[in-house]
C-alpha cells in the first residue's frame, strides 16, 4: 500500500457523500485512516459520517465539511479545517464532479458550473493542499479523478469532456511538477473510472446495469493500483476490458496523426475501420 494511506494518516476526499467518494472514505476508513469528507450538502455529508461510525470509525477520526469545490475560499477552508482538525493532510481526493448534460452552444447555460466543478476544483484544490502537504515532509499523494471521455471525447456532453480533459493535463503537469521538486514526498496520480453505477452515473436508476461496476469494485480497482506505481489508473468495467479501451485511446490520438476528421471514430466514413481494428 502507499505510504501515504499508513494507519493513523489523514486523507481528504471530496465528493464524499456518495458513489465513489463514499466508497473510498469506507475502504480508508477500514485502513486507519482519518477523514475530512467533503460535498456541497451537510445533509448526506452527516449521514455519511454516520455510516462510517456505524461501520466502525472514530467519531473523532471523521469530520464533514460542506464545500462547493467551485469556490475557492471554500476550498481553503476546507483545507484549513482539515489541518486545524488533523495536523496534516496525506491524501488529497479531488473527486467532485457533475454530469448535468451540455451541447456545444450551451442551450442550458452550465457550461461555467461544469468547468468550475470538474476541472477548477481540482486545479484550485491541488494548488491550495499540494504546498501545505509538501511542506507537512510526509508522504503525500493526490489522487485526481478523471474520466475515459477526456481522453476519447465522444460527441456527446462537450462540457463534461473538456473539463475531464483538463483534469488529464492538470494532473500530467502536476505530476511532473512534484517529480522535479526536491526534497518532498508528495505525488500525483490520474484516477479514470470506467462505468460505475452511481447518482453521477446513472440519475434516475434503480438498479446497476449489468456492465457497470459498483463505486466499491472501481475503488477497490483503484487501491490495488496505489500499490504500486501507475500513475494512469485507468479501470475497467464490466462491458469494457482494457484491450477496448487502448484500442478507442489510440483510435483518438490517430485522428491527428493520420489526418482524419475529428471524432472519426463516429464518423460514417470511419466507423468501419474502427470496428476491425
Amino acid at each position: 500500500m502507499h505510504a501515504a494511506l499508513s494507519n493513523g494518516s489523514v486523507a481528504v476526499i471530496t465528493g464524499a457523500a456518495s458513489g465513489i467518494g463514499l466508497a473510498a472514505a469506507h475502504n480508508l476508513a477500514g485502513l486507519g485512516l482519518r477523514l475530512c469528507m467533503a460535498d456541497l450538502e451537510q445533509g448526506p455529508l452527516d449521514t455519511a459520517r454516520d455510516a462510517l461510525i456505524a461501520a466502525g470509525a472514530a467519531p473523532d477520526d471523521v469530520i464533514a465539511v460542506p464545500t462547493d469545490v467551485g469556490d475557492v475560499a471554500q476550498l481553503t477552508a476546507l483545507a484549513d479545517r482539515a489541518y486545524a482538525a488533523f495536523g496534516c493532510v496525506n491524501l488529497l481526493m479531488n473527486n467532485a464532479g457533475m454530469q448535468p448534460g451540455s451541447s456545444i452552444f450551451d442551450t442550458e447555460g452550465n457550461w461555467d458550473r461544469i468547468i468550475a466543478v470538474n476541472m477548477f476544483g481540482v486545479v484550485r484544490g491541488s494548488q491550495i493542499f499540494a504546498p501545505r502537504m509538501i511542506a507537512g515532509g510526509q508522504p503525500g499523494l493526490i489522487v485526481n479523478t478523471g474520466s475515459k471521455q477526456g481522453i476519447t471525447t465522444p460527441p456527446s456532453d462537450p462540457a463534461y469532456n473538456i473539463s475531464k480533459s483538463g483534469v488529464k493535463v492538470f494532473t500530467e503537469a502536476l505530476q511532473h511538477t512534484l517529480r522535479n521538486t526536491p526534497d518532498h514526498q508528495t505525488e500525483a496520480r490520474l484516477f479514470i473510472p470506467g462505468f460505475v453505477f452511481t447518482p453521477l452515473a446513472a440519475p434516475g436508476r434503480t438498479e446497476k446495469p449489468d456492465g457497470a461496476w459498483t463505486a466499491q469494485q472501481t475503488v477497490a480497482f483503484l487501491m490495488d493500483a496505489l500499490a504500486g506505481d501507475d500513475f494512469y489508473i485507468l479501470c475497467p468495467d464490466g462491458e469494457v476490458d482494457r484491450g477496448t479501451d487502448e484500442k478507442r485511446i489510440l483510435w483518438a490520438a490517430g485522428d491527428i496523426v493520420e489526418n482524419r476528421p475529428p471524432l472519426s471514430r463516429w464518423h460514417k466514413d470511419h466507423t468501419a475501420d474502427f470496428a476491425r481494428r
